[in-house]
C-alpha cells in the first residue's frame, strides 16, 4: 500500500511539473515558488494559474489533473469547455460517465472512435449533466441507438453543432424528433446514417432548423428530392452541403437549391448519376439572378460569392456546354492544377471544359502579349 501511495506521488508531481513547465512557471510541490506563492499543497495552487496551465495541456493531463484534489477537481470543472476523449481506445464509455457529471460547464466534446465504445448511457449521462453543450461528435458511435437522440434533444438545447456520422442505428423518427428541440443546429454531419438520413427526417431539418449552414448526407442512399427540396426551402443559409452517394436526387434537387440557398457555397454531388444538363443551367440562371444582391453586399466582391467548390464526379449524363457554362459563371470554381475547386472524376466527356486561368495557363506566350497591348 506504501509502495502504491509513493506511485501516486510520484506521478502526481510528474503531472504537476508538467503542467509547470508548459505555463512557464516553476516549482514542484513543497518546494515553493511560483511568482511568488508559496505551494505547499496541491490546494496552493491559486485558480487563476491552474485554469491557465489547463488551457495549454493535452486533455489526457487535464483528466489526470481533476483527479488530484478537491480544489483542483472544482476548478477545472467549472473553468473547462473544451474535451476530446478520442485518445481513450478502451474505456471511453466509464470515463465518460465519470466525468460527464462533473464537467458541467462543457461547451465542446469530442467522443470520436476507432472501434465503436460509447453506449447510451453514456449519453444519456452527458444530456443530464452538459446542458451548456454546444458542439457534440459522436462518429462512429455504432453502439448508440435512437435513445442517445432523445436524450440530447431534452438535454442538449444548445447544440449548434452535431457529428453523428456513421452511426447506423439511429431512426428518421428519432433524428426528426431532435430537430424540434435543438433547432439552433447550424453544423449537423449524418454522413453514412442510412436509417436516419429520410425525406421525412429532411423535412423536419427544413421546418425546424432555418439557422442550418452546413449539413452532409454523404452515402444516405434514401434521401430523394422530397427532402432536398424541403432543406432547399426551409434551410436559406445553407452553405455546404454534400449529397454524395445519393442516388435517387435528380435535377429537381439542385434546381431547389439554387433557387432557395442564395449562400451555397459548397455542393457535392459525387455519383448522382441522374443528375443532368439543366441542373447545370438552374445554377447558373440563379448566378445572374443573384448578381444585383451580391454587388450590393458589404460581405466582399461579387467573385467572392457563389459557388466556390463543386464534385460531379460519376455524373455522367452531364455535357461539356453546360459544365462549362457554370465554371464561367463561377469564377472560384477552378479545373487548373493546385485549385481543383471543380471536380469531374470519371466524366471523360468533360475534358474539354477548363476554368479561365487554366485556358490562360495553355495560352501561347505571343498572343498574351498581344492581349497585353
Amino acid at each position: 500500500m506504501v509502495g502504491e501511495a509513493n506511485m501516486k506521488r510520484q506521478d502526481l508531481n510528474l503531472c504537476f511539473e508538467k503542467l509547470m513547465m508548459r505555463s512557464g512557471a516553476r516549482g514542484s510541490i513543497g518546494q515553493g515558488g511560483v511568482k511568488g506563492v508559496v505551494i505547499n499543497e496541491w490546494k496552493d495552487i491559486p485558480m487563476e494559474l491552474l485554469l491557465r496551465i489547463v488551457s495549454l495541456v493535452d486533455d489526457r493531463t487535464i483528466v489526470m489533473a481533476s483527479g488530484v484534489c478537491s480544489g483542483w477537481r472544482d476548478a477545472i470543472c467549472w473553468g473547462l469547455t473544451h474535451l476530446c476523449l478520442s485518445w481513450c481506445k478502451n474505456n471511453m464509455n466509464n470515463l465518460v460517465l465519470s466525468l460527464a457529471p462533473k464537467f458541467t460547464s462543457l461547451e465542446t466534446l469530442v467522443l470520436r472512435q476507432d472501434k465503436p465504445q460509447l453506449e447510451d448511457n453514456a449519453v444519456e449521462t452527458i444530456a443530464s449533466h452538459c446542458h451548456n453543450l454546444q458542439d457534440l461528435d459522436l462518429s462512429k458511435s455504432f453502439k448508440l441507438s435512437d435513445r442517445s437522440l432523445y436524450a440530447l434533444a431534452h438535454g442538449c438545447l444548445n447544440l449548434i453543432k452535431l457529428n453523428i456520422s456513421g452511426c447506423t442505428a439511429f431512426s428518421g423518427n428519432a433524428l426528426e424528433y431532435l430537430t424540434e428541440f435543438c433547432w439552433k443546429l447550424k453544423t449537423l454531419n449524418l454522413c453514412g446514417c442510412v436509417k436516419a438520413a429520410t425525406d421525412r427526417a429532411l423535412q423536419g431539418i427544413g421546418r425546424n432548423c432555418s439557422q442550418l449552414q452546413s449539413l452532409n448526407l454523404g452515402w444516405c442512399e434514401n434521401v430523394g428530392d422530397i427532402g432536398v427540396t424541403s432543406l432547399a426551402y426551409g434551410c436559406p443559409d445553407l452553405r455546404t452541403l454534400d449529397l454524395c452517394g445519393c442516388v435517387d436526387i435528380t435535377d429537381e434537387s439542385v434546381i431547389a437549391l439554387a433557387n432557395g440557398c442564395p449562400h451555397l457555397r459548397s455542393l457535392g454531388l459525387y455519383y448522382c448519376q441522374n443528375i443532368t444538363d439543366r441542373a447545370m443551367y438552374s445554377l447558373v440562371h440563379s448566378r445572374v439572378k443573384n448578381k444585383p444582391a451580391m454587388w450590393q453586399s458589404k460581405k466582399g466582391r461579387y467573385d467572392e460569392e457563389g459557388l466556390r467548390s463543386l464534385n460531379i464526379s460519376q455524373c455522367t449524363a452531364l455535357t461539356p456546354p453546360a459544365v462549362q457554362a457554370l465554371c464561367d459563371s463561377f469564377p472560384a470554381l477552378h479545373t487548373c492544377s493546385g485549385r481543383h475547386s471543380l471536380v469531374m472524376s470519371g466524366c471523360l466527356n468533360l475534358t474539354s471544359v477548363h476554368c479561365a486561368c487554366a485556358v490562360q495557363a495553355h495560352r501561347p506566350m505571343s498572343s498574351i502579349l498581344n492581349s497585353a497591348h
